[in-house]
């Protein structure tokens, strides 16, 4: 087998299955130089050198990888922020490690604005109607608001009110779940205005579908829709979340979708590609250049946002499935010879299990909280258990977790997934929640409802509603 190191950026679950992946590697003898956000315990067995950076610093990621710079042939980012921040140019400057993420510029994620600009210029039929509310370009919130009257006039009031960027005011709100009244949404609206642009746009009624694919800078190729759960509670219900839960049926398309509805995605998004990559090829999109969230309505498809690496938790709903090895993915990506990905023919659902304050469980429903294990170590033991069991048919990604000593706890974040693969949804399904409901500890807590057959039917009959 063939020596080889990898530098993996990894921030939870979605970060643990690109070292998962790389560790299944039967070619090559993988050294892994991790730059972890927490003392991941999966991450701390396999990992030649592990380093906790707690704000994943694009300087301290730097750093590490300089430390082994003879020893690493290539880089993967995980998560966002360090794409932002410029991780890849840096490392790839000034220690000539490539890397398999895009470039700062094609961070698309940075501003939801200019991504609907860009697809204004591309792909038209993918955006809503929107408004962009700037406070540089208003004497007073006395004005500004009188224009978002004007603008909620002309929607009927159904809209969402988006930051620009992430992570500023109270996020993304939508009309009849976060806000009835329009005393409310100015509220949610002024918690971002005064801070970021506010883009305000229609209100689109259908099913949401998440679009993930590798690109080399010449091509993308195209990985199975994945349906994601934002919502923290069953129902879809509550507040958003990172995603409680995911599911891919057997095939490329899901249960709601037709074939015409999986080729207009494809469509849409190869637009989307060709405008950025320009003539013949652009290689600042190596990577996952575009993790698109798509909406199905009676209008056609329409594009919610766009991203710049894997979903969480889409991309660890798919990457049990990959057949192909995964170095020789990534090294196909950055020598520009990516060819088409190869998945096992499964479904696979996954299902997260969480701390009690994450998505204000704790406050709403409080008699549900298991208390005597609030801030106790988290047990995997049955879980792994059952992937002895299960072999590649069960999978289970600590997330949001730390150890100390010899046991391992939950942190803030969305703490542990497992991910379960079958023939079916339903038989994918009952696999990953016999694996969750085996975890104890720490008060967690899961949605009960991920890729139920309530849920996939509402779906299915909700499509043929929309479309009369």
């Amino acid at each position: 087998m063939s020596k080889i190191g990898a530098l993996v950026v990894s921030y939870g679950s979605r970060g643990v299955s690109f070292v998962d992946a790389l560790c299944r590697s039967e070619k090559y003898d993988v050294d892994l130089f991790i730059a972890d956000k927490q003392a991941n315990p999966f991450n701390r067995e396999r990992a030649k050198e592990h380093r906790i950076i707690s704000d994943l610093d694009v300087g301290r990621i730097r750093d590490f990888a300089a430390q082994y710079r003879d020893k690493i042939d290539f880089g993967i980012v995980g998560s966002e922020g360090p794409i932002i921040d410029g991780v890849r140019e840096l490392i790839e400057d000034e220690l000539d490690i490539p890397m398999v993420c895009p470039t700062k510029e094609y961070a698309l994620e940075e501003s939801k604005v200019d991504q609907r600009l860009m697809m204004r210029e591309c792909a038209p039929d993918a955006n809503p109607d929107f408004r962009v509310f700037n406070k540089k370009d208003f004497k007073s919130q006395g004005e500004a608001k009188k224009e978002l009257w004007m603008w909620l006039d002309e929607m009927n009031d159904e809209v969402a009110v988006k930051p620009d960027r992430p992570g500023y005011g109270k996020g993304v709100g939508v009309w009849g779940d976060h806000f009835n009244t329009r005393q409310q949404l100015w509220e949610h609206f002024l918690s971002i205005y005064e801070h970021d642009s506010v883009l305000v746009e229609k209100k689109i009624d259908g099913e949401e579908s998440s679009f993930q694919c590798f690109c080399d800078g010449k091509r993308i190729q195209v990985l199975p829709a994945t349906r994601d759960y934002k919502r923290a509670f069953e129902g879809d219900m509550g507040p958003n979340t990172g995603g409680m839960g995911c599911y891919k049926d057997k095939g490329d398309y899901l249960p709601f979708m037709s074939k015409s509805d999986r080729d207009e995605e494809v469509d849409k998004v190869g637009k989307i590609f060709r405008h950025l990559r320009g003539k013949d090829s652009n290689d600042g999109l190596r990577g996952i250049p575009l993790y698109v969230a798509f909406i199905h309505s009676a209008e056609g498809a329409k594009i919610l946002e766009i991203n710049s690496r894997g979903g969480d938790p889409e991309i660890q709903t798919l990457m049990p499935l990959l057949k192909d090895d995964f170095v020789d993915v990534c090294l196909n990506m950055i020598d520009g010879n990516l060819k088409s990905i190869d998945l096992r023919d499964k479904a696979s659902v996954l299902v997260y299990k969480v701390p009690p304050n994450y998505g204000g469980f704790q406050d709403k429903y409080p008699s549900r909280v298991d208390k005597a294990g609030l801030g106790s170590e988290v047990d995997l033991t049955g879980a792994y258990k059952l992937k002895v069991n299960y072999g590649n048919d069960l999978w289970v990604y600590p997330g949001s977790m730390e150890v100390k000593g010899d046991k391992t706890f939950s942190l803030s974040s969305r703490t542990v997934c497992c991910i379960g693969v079958g023939d079916s949804i339903e038989e994918a399904r009952k696999r990953s929640m016999e694996a969750i409901e085996s975890i104890g500890g720490g008060g967690l807590w899961y949605r009960k409802d991920i890729a139920s057959i309530k849920h996939i039917t509402n779906s299915i009959e909700h499509m043929k509603m929309l479309r009369g």
